[in-house]
């Protein structure tokens, strides 16, 4: 059974990470893009990745231009928008497609394994996958779900984080 470690993926700044990095932690992985009405967004996964990043939560945002061609910008330019506007700092990954025969490994794994309303598709940017400390996708959240909205299940994923720890 597949999980999050069996992912690499490329960094903003063009490193290959391996996702296994965050093994152990709770992980909220976003398709993300600095020209949409959802854009804002950035400001409350922020706020998510402050507030839990030293519980063992990090928020992975990757920028898709899958969408109305929303994130048009090339990597330097898409971090430095993220810093600029909403003080970035969780991990940013270089551009990736989310549907379709190119989509990256990593987001047709997510989609198998939490179905949307279209079926197993991503219906649009800033759609949210919440992945347990052990790698498992265990929700996953529309465009329109604002990350303050997550807060309540973050908190129940790190609890059983601790729990399993203690």
């Amino acid at each position: 059974m597949a999980s999050l470690s069996d992912f690499h993926a490329r960094s903003i700044d063009g490193e290959q990470v391996n996702l296994g990095d965050y093994s152990g932690r709770v992980v909220l992985v976003v398709n993300t893009a600095s020209q949409c009405g959802f854009t804002p967004q950035y400001q409350g996964l922020q706020e998510l990745h402050d507030a839990y990043a030293d519980r063992g939560f990090s928020v992975l945002g990757f920028p898709c231009d899958q969408f109305g061609g929303q994130e048009p910008g090339n990597e330097s330019e898409i971090a430095a928008f993220c810093e600029r506007n909403y003080g970035v700092s969780f991990p940013l990954f270089a551009k990736v497609e989310v549907n379709g025969a190119g989509a990256h490994p990593l987001f047709a794994w997510l989609r198998s394994e939490r179905g949307g309303l279209l079926g197993n598709r991503i219906k649009w940017n800033f759609t949210k996958f919440l992945v347990d400390h052990r790698g498992r996708v265990v929700k996953r959240y529309g465009p329109t779900t604002a990350p303050a909205k997550i807060a309540a299940d973050i908190e129940s994923a790190l609890q059983r984080t601790a729990d399993e720890a203690a």
